[in-house]
């Protein structure tokens, strides 16, 4: 994960330059739609679909199918960019599953408006990340599902995470920044990052929407 998650949110907001984009699709029509959004923004500046020095990758697509993942692999083993997945069609698992591959944020293509994708370019780049509201609740109920029906009943539960760790992750899940965390336990911001930091590490995870989806899939939260 980028050292840039450790300044001070405010510090890299701060900044007047815009944000370097990316985009790349699996057709030029996708491509030419999102570019289309964002060549107005004076928040994000455009690069080709083929500069590795872009701060945020948007990658559009239908799915998050074997092909995607394992380009979504790729990206994560060889840049430090951070990626906003649009999909088509997205489900729950399709979430974990992007997530795990070190999408720090993803939309429903219907949802893309160009404010929206702004937000979310912006939240990314800053070390946040932004998942589909419906679908969080959707994996936060099957996760709460197992853990009652299957996991309870053999007296199985989750080891490896404090009381800390669970707390964080758990408002993350519930789509709170750093700052909202911090103030929601009583900890300063570092010690949020801290504690984050600490889990991801442990976990070779990649980012915080990744720790979330983590956390999730384990019953942590």
């Amino acid at each position: 994960m980028s050292d840039e998650t450790d300044l001070p949110k405010q510090s890299i907001a701060s900044r007047t330059e815009p944000i370097s984009v990316c985009v790349r699709a699996a057709d030029p029509l996708s491509r030419a739609g999102v570019v289309a959004q964002l060549r107005p923004r004076p928040e994000v500046r455009l690069l080709s679909d083929q500069d590795s020095d872009a701060r945020v990758l948007v990658l559009v697509a239908d799915s998050v199918d074997d092909d995607l993942r394992v380009q979504l692999r790729h990206i994560q083993r060889t840049s430090p960019t951070r990626t906003v997945l649009v999909a088509t069609e997205i489900d729950a698992q399709h979430l974990v599953s992007a997530a795990e591959c070190g999408v720090g944020g993803i939309i429903r293509r219907a949802d893309a408006t160009p404010g929206h994708l702004v937000d979310v370019i912006n939240s990314v780049a800053l070390g946040d990340g932004h998942l589909p509201g419906d679908l969080l609740a959707q994996l936060l109920s099957e996760v709460g599902r197992v853990q009652r029906e299957v996991l309870g009943p053999r007296g199985l539960h989750t080891t490896q995470i404090s009381l800390r760790e669970r707390d964080v992750l758990r408002l993350l899940a519930e789509g709170r920044d750093t700052a909202e965390v911090a103030n929601a336990l009583s900890f300063s911001e570092r010690t949020i990052k801290s504690t984050l930091h600490a889990f991801m590490n442990r976990h070779q995870l990649p980012n915080r929407t990744a720790a979330v989806a983590y956390a999730m899939r384990q019953g942590h939260i």
